[in-house]
């Protein structure tokens, strides 16, 4: 700060300004601390020209860390974020901001949507360097979810709900094919489309995530002989759960062991949908299948079968028990994206239009690959083995703990802070229960209600809730729209 003509309020006006840049610069989900350090310098900086060049209450990096701090608080509204930032300014005695959600919502808007992608595969890229292989090879895991979205007639343009259902009474679906990488559990890349695209045409859109060296890992649905040429095209190796409607004859083929063979599948006589011509002529006439059958033993249980298929070939440096072992951690996807869909609350999106809640999804996946990386860091420090910490228990402890750092005066207690984080964090486990038994079932019973099986302003409800099954036919009543 340069005042010749007054030094003595050199230092006043010195923290004055430095107090200034730090509530224009400061988040108000203070988790810039911890995230920072993982994500590529200059990201969130404001444009020199053009959108997002205004110095606004709501820049660029400030309405990132709120929209991230919603996606890591289930039910967190848009308000609550507006009330933080007026708190924040409140608190630094900067005036005061509008209260209503518009203007944060706009800022919403203008976030750029090509940076996300970015800053998602910078925290997935980081953790990836860190990982032990599996026999040389790095697995990745492959499986396809839906999403919920809001009826509006702009999504249901973009993502039609299923034909099933009545007009006016169904949600869009968002269905979305990911990979995740087996070691770190996070998200390198996904492909998303409407329920008319088919697993494998939203997996085609991956193949370059696949190079030399990777190991795909996936259910019976992408069991294809397509899938596997293409793989072994660039050097990329498969275990996939055998096609139930391939034959799993083992009296086949050339035997390597028990229930070991090798067998020469032929090119199908019909290109797939989704494969351009180009790239169905390149594929070889045929190739080379190991077909793997083995019994999963589990104390209390009856002893079940699972026959794979893989390209690696070599039964001594590939045993045929290793692979059954690392098909049985395929099932690790089915938790990842219950972290995502329900403890983060990513099943149903809430953004009203296609590109909004594009931002949404992105919002999560880049939530659910940062706290990962902090579970990874808390692993390798605390020596814990990842799959046992806890990935709720992790959302609550740095939302908390953000808080915490944000308000530290000095460097050495946010580093004291940020230790003491990954070590709640490593401490809070969850029990290894191989084998329970948890079925998709409902306990608590719904309420009496009818379901919507018309249009809201169509249908007519009876008086009287508890004789909706009795009285279901005459209750709904046909009458023009006003």
């Amino acid at each position: 700060m340069h005042t010749p003509f007054f030094p003595a309020l050199r230092p006043r006006l010195a923290a004055f300004r430095s107090q200034v840049e730090r509530v224009c610069h400061h988040s108000l989900a203070h988790m810039e601390l911890l995230i920072q350090p993982r994500l590529p310098p200059g990201l969130l900086a404001q444009a020199e020209a053009g959108a997002n060049s205004r110095d606004r209450v709501y820049s660029v990096r400030r309405t990132f860390f709120g929209f991230l701090y919603q996606v890591l608080k289930p039910d967190c509204s848009c308000r609550e974020v507006v009330r933080q930032i007026q708190a924040l300014f409140a608190l630094q005695d900067q005036g005061s901001v509008d209260g209503g959600t518009s203007a944060y919502c706009q800022a919403r808007q203008r976030l750029p949507l090509d940076i996300l992608p970015r800053l998602r595969m910078s925290l997935a890229s980081a953790g990836e360097k860190t990982t032990a292989l599996w026999l040389g090879l790095r697995p990745k895991v492959v499986d396809a979810t839906t999403l919920g979205l809001p009826d509006t007639p702009e999504n249901q343009r973009a993502y039609p709900q299923s034909s099933a259902q009545k007009p006016g009474c169904g949600f869009p679906l968002l269905k979305l094919v990911g990979v995740f990488s087996l070691n770190t559990g996070m998200l390198l890349d996904y492909a998303k489309g409407n329920k008319h695209d088919h697993d494998l045409r939203l997996w085609w859109r991956l193949l370059t995530q696949f190079k030399a060296g990777d190991l795909m890992l996936a259910d019976r649905g992408f069991c294809s002989y397509v899938v596997m040429a293409l793989l072994l095209g660039r050097a990329t190796h498969c275990v996939f759960r055998l096609h139930q409607s391939r034959p799993a004859d083992l009296r086949k083929g050339r035997r390597l062991g028990k229930n070991d063979r090798l067998l020469i599948w032929p090119k199908p006589n019909q290109k797939p949908r989704w494969l351009p011509k180009s790239w169905w002529h390149k594929l070889p006439a045929q190739l080379t299948a190991r077909i793997v059958r083995r019994n999963l033993y589990q104390p209390g249980y009856r002893t079940t079968s699972v026959t794979l298929v893989t390209t690696l070939l070599d039964p001594r440096r590939y045993p045929a028990q290793d692979l059954a072992e690392l098909y049985a951690r395929r099932w690790q996807i089915e938790l990842w994206f219950r972290n995502i869909k329900t403890s983060m609350g990513m099943e149903v999106l809430r953004c009203k239009t296609p590109q909004m809640a594009h931002k949404e999804l992105e919002m999560f996946l880049i939530g659910h690959n940062f706290i990962r990386s902090l579970m990874l860091e808390a692993s390798a420090i605390n020596h814990v083995a990842l799959e046992q910490m806890s990935f709720k228990g992790a959302v609550d402890a740095v939302r908390q703990f953000s808080l915490a750092i944000a308000q530290a005066r000095s460097k050495k207690k946010q580093q004291q802070l940020q230790n003491e984080l990954l070590e709640v964090m490593a401490r809070d486990q969850v029990p290894i229960r191989p084998g329970r038994s948890e079925p998709r079932a409902i306990k608590r019973r719904p309420k009496t209600y009818a379901r919507l099986s018309r249009p809201r302003r169509l249908m007519k409800v009876i008086p009287h809730r508890n004789n909706y099954r009795k009285k279901l036919k005459p209750a709904y009543e046909n009458r023009a729209p006003n």
